[in-house]
Parts: C-alpha cells; structure tokens; sequence
C-alpha cells in the first residue's frame, strides 16, 4: 500500500507561543515571526531549528492564492509573546507520524498518512493535524518534515 515509515506517538499537552501569517506564502511570515522571537528570548541560537509544529489556518481555497499558515513553538510558563504572537494550551494526543523529505512532496505523503490510517486499526483523530520541519535548507527538495495525523484507538 504505502512504503511510509510510521510510528505511533502520543504528544504532551504543551504551552505554545503561536505565530501567523496570511497571504499567497505564509508559511515564511510565520517563520520569521517564531524565528526572531525565539532568537531574541534566547530560546534558539542563530542558525538552530527551534522545535515547531505548523498547520494551515484556514486551509487554500479555490479562486484565492491566499491561505494561512499558523506555526507553534513549546515555551516554557515564564515566557511572555510579544507583538501580534499569543499563547496557546495545546492538549495532546496521539498521532501517527511518517517523515519525509522534499516540500514539494507534503501533498502527497498527506494522503498516503490518510490511506494509511483508513487501512489501519486507527480512527479519526479531532485534534490538530501538525508539520513539524526537522530539518532546515534553501532548497525545497531539502527540507525535512514529520507528519502527524491525529488518531484514536
């Protein structure tokens, strides 16, 4: 069916600093945001990957180019968000997740995690579906993600 790699995790409940961008390409708007943040409260040191995990909001829809891309990074209860970033409690839960690399792909790998759960002994999970990038490059067919499809037993 599908030669994904995939383990089963269940996630924290964790506090989250939350960035936002809007637009044809959100997904750098948001990553400037949580990158300059986490560098100015020495939460990352240049050049480091912070551990994130994003997910369109709301999700492209026909006739528009715009779309909106919302990016998490676990902080700890001391720290405070600055400018238009907020806190949220995100609650856990447990998910399937695959890596993969190569941007251009993550349509793709999404539907094959799809078919993989439909075939599974899993449900559909409700809580939030995340990309979390493990990996950071210039070129697209570089970068690397996990994947995590909520489910449920």
């Amino acid at each position: 069916m599908s030669d994904l790699e995939i383990r089963i995790v269940e996630l924290p409940p964790m506090r989250m600093v939350s960035a936002y961008g809007f637009g044809s390409e959100p997904e750098p708007i948001a990553w400037d945001k949580i990158l300059a943040f986490a560098l100015a409260k020495g939460l990352r040191k240049e050049g480091e990957l912070p551990q994130t995990f994003g997910f369109n909001n709301p999700n492209p829809s026909t006739g528009s180019p715009n779309y909106g891309y919302e990016l998490w990074m676990p902080v700890a209860e001391g720290v405070l968000p600055e400018g238009d970033l907020r806190i949220v409690h995100f609650t856990g839960g447990l998910y399937a997740v695959t890596p993969f690399k190569n941007l251009n792909k993550i349509g793709k790998v999404w539907q094959q995690l799809a078919h993989w759960r439909e075939a599974s002994k899993y449900k559909r999970g409700q809580h939030q579906w995340l990309e979390e990038q493990t990996a950071a490059s210039d070129a697209l067919e570089e970068l690397e993600f996990n994947l995590y499809l909520p489910i449920m037993e």
